[in-house]
């Protein structure tokens, strides 16, 4: 590298300002997503100018290698990458090259050739059964309207697999009296996803007693929401209360591990493919774009190799 770099150079600075409009306006990538590839993007444009690099055109396979090798050390001054991390950083760097290669800013795409990081291939974290019913049954311990949202933020999200933002960001009016419920998910895509009698429940019950009062509160502010889930000042409730509301019932529940949003989805796609589910099916339940991701959750678990093993193997008892 040649010196620090405290600006970018203006040709970087604007062609990642033009990708991110791109990102944003013409591929409708939601707002947390726009705004992890700004900050993987700020990182390597950062990293371009501290090399010397003033545009795009400049950049060379042995840039973009040198890149990856300071994300994963942390040489280039930010906290080490893993592989998975690493990989997602590539992802960016590369969709921003064939971007600037199809606006004209250069002539050939640097990142054509070069490979991610080898990841180790980890098996989803999924709840046993008994365990998410543990979890719900102490969302409800709450006290007041929040444990009756608590409950049914939960129960939703186990209910139809879906992402924390695509269930905070629900409205009233998506969740159909059919037992139908409308998500929106990445890029702006749409789908129906059908929810269960126990999710139906919890919902009702909030709605009937606990929605009116935390709409109270933004009546009394002034405000209105069309918002299936309030926070205590009648607002959406955001994605960070979410978790927040995740780890109080975790932690009520007793449950050691580790529990996130995504361990519900892991959790729903699991018990789905283990009572025979077909695996297309749960792809267009989860939302993924290809069956390949949805495959995963057919990998055979520890716990059920234990069980085979210990039916089969004569000398397993």
């Amino acid at each position: 590298m040649t010196a620090p770099a405290d600006v970018l150079r203006p040709a970087l600075d604007g062609a990642l300002r033009d990708y991110l409009a791109h990102l944003r306006v013409e591929r409708g990538l939601s707002a947390n997503t726009v705004a992890a590839y700004r900050r993987d993007l700020a990182r390597y444009a950062t990293f371009l100018t501290a090399s010397g690099r003033e545009r795009l055109a400049d950049v060379r396979e042995a840039d973009v290698g040198a890149y990856l090798t300071a994300v994963r050390e942390g040489a280039d001054g930010g906290r080490p990458l893993s592989p998975s991390s690493t990989a997602r950083a590539l992802a960016a760097v590369r969709g921003w090259h064939r971007f600037a290669r199809a606006e004209g800013l250069s002539e050939a795409d640097p990142t054509a050739e070069v490979t991610a990081p080898t990841q180790t291939r980890r098996l989803p974290h999924a709840l046993s059964v008994d365990a998410v019913a543990r979890l719900l049954d102490a969302a409800a311990a709450g006290e007041g309207p929040a444990g009756l949202r608590d409950r049914a933020l939960l129960e939703m999200l186990y209910s139809t697999g879906g992402r924390i933002s695509e269930v905070v960001g629900l409205d009233v009016d998506d969740v159909g009296t059919d037992g139908i419920v409308r998500l929106l998910g990445k890029g702006g895509k749409e789908r129906v996803v059908p929810v269960g009698s126990f999710a139906r429940t919890a919902v009702d019950a909030y709605l009937v007693r606990a929605r009116p009062v935390l709409t109270s509160a933004g009546a009394a502010r002034g405000r209105s929401t069309p918002a299936l889930f309030l926070n205590s000042r009648g607002n959406r409730l955001s994605r960070q209360s979410a978790w927040a509301v995740l780890g109080r019932a975790a932690d009520r529940a007793g449950l050691a591990e580790h529990v996130s949003p995504h361990t519900l989805r892991h959790s729903f796609a699991t018990h789905l493919l283990a009572g025979g589910a077909d695996v297309r099916a749960v792809q267009e339940l989860l939302g993924h774009a290809s069956v390949t991701t949805t495959q995963i959750y057919t990998m055979v678990t520890p716990e059920a190799l234990r069980e085979v093993y210990a039916a089969a193997h004569p000398r397993a008892l």
